[in-house]
């Protein structure tokens, strides 16, 4: 999806960033958190539920988030050779 900005006669097109909702599984390294997301899918032949996990690094500027914290984060451009996601709000804690 694109979204067209007009400001001051000028046009920016800009595309939809992407965002995704996990768990917060480790806060160990500075300005870093590593995000667990879990997905129920269904099998395409058999029809039976699985659950996928993927994990992302995301930039958390503050050092706010912990352990076991519901987290939203957005897609930016690369911060470094694996980190291109930023937490944008913590949601409330698990457990």
């Amino acid at each position: 999806m694109i979204i067209k900005q007009e400001s001051r006669g000028i046009s920016n097109l800009r595309k939809v960033r992407k965002q995704r909702t996990g768990i917060v599984i480790s806060n160990k390294m500075n300005k870093t958190i590593i995000v667990s997301e879990i997905k129920k899918v269904k099998h395409k032949y058999y029809g039976k539920s699985i659950l996928k996990k993927k994990k992302y690094m995301v930039h958390d500027e503050e050092n706010k988030s912990k352990n076991g914290d519901k987290v939203r984060i957005m897609e930016i451009r690369p911060i470094s050779k694996n980190k291109c996601w930023r937490l944008i709000s913590i949601l409330g804690k698990i457990g």
